[in-house]
């Protein structure tokens, strides 16, 4: 990652840990604390689980209906504030007194203990609105490679296993750029061989304009 410092939206992964220590903010995924209990309740249906559920649910919905107003970051913000903040509170309530309820090792325990170790992380997106309550976008693109993976664990060779990940990171580029992949692939594999060197950067998905030929295809 370079010099870059921000705020990383992540779960409790350990190789995350030198980066907080070199100045880059720490923000909780909240979609892993809820995650916890929904395992729990999908396994043993577990009363307790179920009941924690519904205080995640809260928080969810309220971000539900910033999306459906189309809230900018400041409107994002003063809901969370006025809605999520209290929500999120009654989750810690709550997750506090079960916490002293349930043996210790327990699969109920270490669920709990997940949220509220982290909690300081888990709620820094109540006071801020540019921040996501969870990195869901960026791991729904990349479940496509994490699902894949023992299909291409056996590439051939190492130059065959990056030029595979050049591609399909050039596939998921063009996709979060909203365009077809295989027209955008088709467009480019035409042109590269007339391509200037120095206006290669004009292919990339965040630069592509479509041939003509393209164009009419994605009119029709």
């Amino acid at each position: 990652m370079g010099d870059w410092t921000g705020k990383l939206v992540c779960d409790d992964y350990a190789g995350y840990k030198a980066l907080f220590n070199r100045g880059i903010i720490e923000v909780g995924c909240m979609a892993h604390a809820r995650r916890k209990l929904h395992d729990l309740y999908a396994d043993h249906r577990s009363e307790i689980a179920e009941e924690g559920l519904r205080y995640f649910a809260a928080l969810y919905e309220i971000e539900r209906e910033g999306r459906e107003l189309k809230l900018d970051a400041d409107g994002r913000r003063l809901l969370r504030q006025q809605r999520s903040k209290p929500a999120a509170e009654a989750l810690r309530q709550w997750l506090t007194r079960q916490r002293g309820q349930v043996p210790d090792g327990s699969a109920t325990r270490k669920a709990i203990d997940y949220s509220l170790g982290r909690w300081a992380a888990l709620t820094r997106y109540l006071d801020d609105g540019d921040l996501p309550i969870d990195n869901n976008h960026i791991e729904n693109r990349i479940r496509p490679v994490a699902l894949g993976r023992s299909n291409w664990l056996f590439a051939g060779s190492l130059r065959a296993g990056q030029r595979a990940a050049n591609i399909m990171s050039v596939i998921q580029s063009a996709k979060l750029n909203g365009h077809d992949p295989y027209r955008y692939l088709k467009d480019i594999l035409e042109r590269l061989p007339t391509q200037p060197a120095s206006r290669l950067e004009e292919l990339l998905p965040r630069q592509w304009q479509p041939s003509s030929a393209i164009a009419r295809e994605i009119a029709a």
